[in-house]
């Protein structure tokens, strides 16, 4: 087992071009496709590309986050939009690719990081910069399927058959973590620069974007201890979160050797499959959203979205993504700057101390979206006027706009609409199940290969469903 991984993994670095062979007589002792050592800035490289790809990708044979928040509508197919997760191995796609080219390409990282020569505080910003890379793996995929294997899942010299952590434990363990990895960077020493292809080596974005994450944690929190919510939240904004757009977490495709997932699925495979869903259409319509200019094309002069869960056939009768999200050079932002100031807006209206009121918080919020889709200010302004911040019933104004200005960006929006229960998703008559999954099911193949540990991990939280909902969201 542990050398399957290992094989892949490293399979996966040689397809991206990362990894030189020698070629030398001792060479010929070794297998060149699958060496026995990679430079870690090559794993760090394969380990952000993948991550960034595979929780960004709109495939139907992978996390479906844009159908579990209804923003996106089907046309040839319905299965997705129906919440069926059997027939495509959804959640085994996703586990796998998390788990196998994520994770374990940065473990071996500070393993071979371990050997590699380097000045002590240049090394400790390397090692900082994978620990904070796995802590937003690890995140995902907590809040994707609850408990999970962690303690024991990178283990495998020891543990071939890692049990499930719980979910909460879990969190406190990241939050934990980043604490401490923040506690050893030296922003005015060297780390990374070819394989960082976020942050390209800038120490000061990762310990921003580490406080991001743990805003993150703590938001999702709030409901189910409220008081260590209020805690985290209030040291992740003073220890400096993302307070820029040049700040967020966005994955920069090359449009050659790395083409954005949106492109491939939309362009690249010349498919016809997406719309936008009439609730995000109708939504922005009823707000005389300005983005929609940027995001969508008219049909016979007007915006018209896919009914979800149905065929929205011909597809030319619909309003489609616009060359904005189709570029093959578009990045992926996965942690930006509006999702942020969002998060301490939501903070500010739960009455956490985090330097600024709600109303200022949301106003700078939807300011950030509009800015990022190219909005003027004047039609900022007059958007903000027409829909200002209604503190008697915040979840409805954070919700709704965290929703629309994280459109296209699936796993982010899925916590805002966990969370806040805004706005209200429907579920489609056709449906596979009783209401819009709160989680993804464990991958069929856990069953097979880790059968006890992923029962019990199932019994734990209530049942192995998409409807059955995270320890945090009990509202």
């Amino acid at each position: 087992m542990k050398k399957a991984i290992k094989v892949c993994i490293l399979s996966i670095s040689v397809s991206l071009g990362f990894v030189s062979c020698q070629s030398d007589l001792t060479s010929l002792n070794d297998d060149p496709k699958h060496p026995s050592v990679v430079p870690s800035e090559n794993l760090l490289a394969t380990a952000l590309y993948q991550s960034s790809y595979y929780m960004d990708n709109p495939s139907v044979n992978f996390n479906n986050y844009r159908f579990f928040t209804q923003q996106w509508a089907e046309t040839q197919y319905r299965q997705e939009t129906q919440y069926d997760l059997v027939t495509r191995n959804q959640p085994r796609n996703h586990f796998n690719r998390m788990y196998v080219y994520s994770l374990n390409n940065l473990q071996q990282a500070k393993t071979f990081l371990a050997n590699e020569a380097n000045d002590a505080n240049v090394k400790a910003n390397k090692l900082a910069i994978l620990e904070i890379e796995q802590i937003f793996v690890w995140e995902n995929l907590v809040d994707t399927y609850g408990n999970i294997p962690y303690s024991e899942a990178l283990s495998v010299d020891q543990t071939l058959l890692p049990k499930y952590d719980d979910a909460k434990t879990i969190y406190l363990d990241l939050i934990n973590r980043i604490d401490n990895v923040v506690q050893t960077v030296d922003a005015s020493a060297d780390s990374y620069s070819s394989g960082d292809l976020v942050y390209q080596g800038d120490m000061t974005k990762w310990v921003k974007f580490a406080n991001s994450i743990k805003l993150r944690l703590a938001m999702n929190l709030a409901d189910v201890d409220p008081a260590l919510s209020k805690s985290t939240a209030e040291a992740a904004i003073n220890g400096g979160v993302i307070s820029s757009d040049t700040e967020a977490y966005k994955f920069a495709y090359d449009g050659g050797t790395f083409t954005n997932p949106v492109f491939d699925n939309l362009v690249a495979s010349n498919r016809n499959d997406f719309v936008p869903s009439e609730l995000v259409i109708n939504t922005m319509q009823g707000l005389s959203d300005p983005r929609m200019e940027v995001w969508f094309t008219k049909v016979n002069g007007i915006y018209k979205g896919g009914v979800f869960g149905d065929f929205n056939n011909p597809y030319t009768n619909y309003s489609q993504l616009s060359s904005y999200f189709r570029d093959s050079k578009t990045a992926s932002n996965l942690l930006s700057y509006a999702e942020v100031l969002f998060l301490q807006a939501e903070a500010a209206a739960r009455g956490y101390s985090v330097g600024d009121t709600a109303s200022n918080l949301y106003n700078a919020a939807v300011t950030a979206s509009m800015n990022e889709n190219g909005v003027s200010a004047a039609n900022t302004a007059t958007y903000l006027a027409a829909n200002p911040y209604n503190a008697s019933d915040w979840k409805t104004s954070i919700g709704v706009q965290a929703w629309i200005a994280m459109f296209n960006r699936g796993f982010a929006s899925w916590n805002f609409t966990r969370r806040l229960d805004r706005p209200t998703l429907v579920n489609p008559s056709t449906s596979n199940l009783s209401s819009v999954p709160y989680r993804m099911p464990y991958s069929d193949q856990e069953y097979v290969l880790n059968g006890a540990n992923v029962n019990a991990a199932a019994n734990a939280i209530g049942g192995d469903q998409a409807t059955t909902k995270l320890f945090w969201d009990v509202n």
